[in-house]
């Protein structure tokens, strides 16, 4: 099955092809550095690092570039609070950014532009704009005529009679400089200095440059005039995206992106996160709390990554769960492959490729590929507790061997690492002498038909991490 990707341009799934056979330019709308990551920039920097992952195992070659937003209001008014400048906000949060996302263990980009270090670029788009017709200064600001370009609009869909004035931009319509415009819904690509602001030199005068632009002018300068794959959150899908194609194409004439993915958006216990609401919740506080950040990937996972997602506690414990199997399958070639006589390397088994593939091709659909990496790690557990209790396998060595280098494999594609250092402690809590004890207990009581003495025995050893396994040859166990 060929991969097919819904394009929120078309507003259709249509089959990927890129500009350059073999090879995927990737832009994703990276974070306004003024403050700590939160799960909404987890949920998109997991899913488009999953996506350039799956494109690169299926042999493509990409170049993923994701961009900084270092001068903005935000930041600004960060510095002013805390008697700082935009500089030192931009950098502390650009380096806690790459923080987190390693913890959660996100790939690096093969670049970071930052708006700061990319004025030229964007002082000669606007100057183009200006000289084609699509921008005009106005007392030291340079505004985007928005009715010239008669395409605005096409990707979210809207028009610009329905349309609220001020939707298109960061400004407050009350604002005197908002009166400079030609037209309510023209937006700003440069904007005049302010006392104590930063800004730069132009053939305006000194200034900075709207938020719009930025994208537009480090798309170009990094990866083209046209690239495979412009990513981002659904709420940059209006003005943002909208945005750039107006700036981009206007002075190209070709299309800025094949296409266009939106990821969808986190809600908390049912509720849009939000500071004012309490429930807004960082990355770091999340994985200081303890949660691990493979859970955080598969809870990113579990579900398509166009569809919103709910962070609930429940949502949490269950792909806790989930990941103590996955973890143990991963786990098991460490653990046992000496003792089972493996060697080095293994070949993998296409058949749980191909259905992890048909599943993934049709959009990137990753929630439908993980059913395949836990079938193959249910059966290596499986395994694992018969070696344990019988000291053999069911399966043949080489046969184990490859569905762990399966696992393995598709597993990193999802960015799901384990490493013994992950592993619970063997000789902690009660000892073994003391679960065959209870197991005893429990026997005599099933067999005394007291179900609810038996019921007891196995909820406790389940309370403290033994997992009872009953057959038709007796009780085996393991710990979790």
């Amino acid at each position: 099955m060929t991969l097919t990707v819904y394009n929120t341009l078309t507003r259709r799934q249509e089959p990927f092809e890129t500009v350059e056979p073999g090879k995927v330019k990737m832009y994703y709308c990276g974070v306004t550095v003024y403050d700590y990551c939160h799960l909404g920039h987890a949920r998109a920097c997991i899913v488009w690092d999953v996506v350039r992952r799956y494109l690169q195992f299926l042999g493509y070659q990409v170049r993923f570039v994701q961009n900084f937003t270092d001068i903005d209001d935000k930041i600004l008014n960060r510095a002013q609070k805390e008697h700082s400048s935009m500089e030192a906000v931009s950098e502390r949060f650009i380096q806690a950014y790459f923080e987190d996302m390693r913890r959660l263990g996100i790939k690096d980009a093969d670049e970071y532009p930052r708006a700061t270090h990319t004025i030229n670029g964007i002082v000669r788009l606007i100057h183009e704009l200006e000289n084609k017709g699509f921008a005009y200064p106005a007392q030291g600001d340079v505004y985007y005529a928005v009715r010239q370009f008669d395409q605005y609009g096409k990707l979210s869909g809207r028009k610009l009679e329905d349309m609220q004035a001020g939707a298109s931009e960061r400004v407050n319509v009350d604002d005197p400089e908002y009166q400079k415009k030609r037209d309510p819904f023209d937006f700003a690509l440069w904007k005049a200095a302010k006392a104590g602001e930063p800004a730069w030199q132009s053939p305006w005068g000194q200034g900075r440059p709207g938020w719009h632009i930025e994208c537009s002018a480090m798309v170009r300068d990094r990866l083209g005039e046209t690239i495979d794959i412009h990513a981002g959150g659904e709420d940059l899908k209006f003005p943002h995206h909208e945005n750039e194609i107006a700036q981009s194409e206007a002075v190209t004439g070709k299309p800025l992106a094949r296409y266009w993915l939106h990821n969808g958006m986190v809600k908390v216990d049912g509720e849009k996160m939000s500071k004012s609401l309490g429930n807004f919740i960082t990355i770091r506080e999340l994985l200081d709390q303890g949660v691990d950040p493979m859970v955080v990937r598969l809870f990113v996972l579990g579900a398509h990554y166009t569809k919103p997602i709910d962070f609930t506690d429940e949502a949490i414990a269950d792909k806790t769960n989930s990941w103590q199997t996955l973890k143990e399958g991963l786990l098991f070639g460490y653990e046992y492959g000496k003792q089972l006589g493996w060697e080095e390397s293994s070949k993998i088994e296409n058949s749980y490729v191909e259905r992890f593939q048909e599943a993934v091709n049709d959009d990137f659909n990753f929630s439908g590929g993980l059913p395949v990496l836990f079938e193959l790690a249910k059966e290596l557990q499986r395994q694992r507790n018969i070696l344990v209790h019988e000291g053999k396998t069911e399966t043949s060595s080489a046969e184990l061997q490859s569905k762990w280098q399966t696992l393995v494999t598709l597993a990193q594609v999802l960015g799901l690492e384990a490493k013994m250092s992950d592993q619970t402690p063997q000789n902690s809590g009660i000892s073994d002498a003391e679960i065959e004890a209870l197991i005893q207990k429990r026997q005599e009581a099933r067999k005394a038909k007291n179900f609810a003495e038996s019921d007891r025995i196995r909820d406790e050893l389940q309370a403290q991490g033994i997992t009872l396994i009953d057959s038709r040859e007796g009780t085996r166990w393991h710990r979790n």
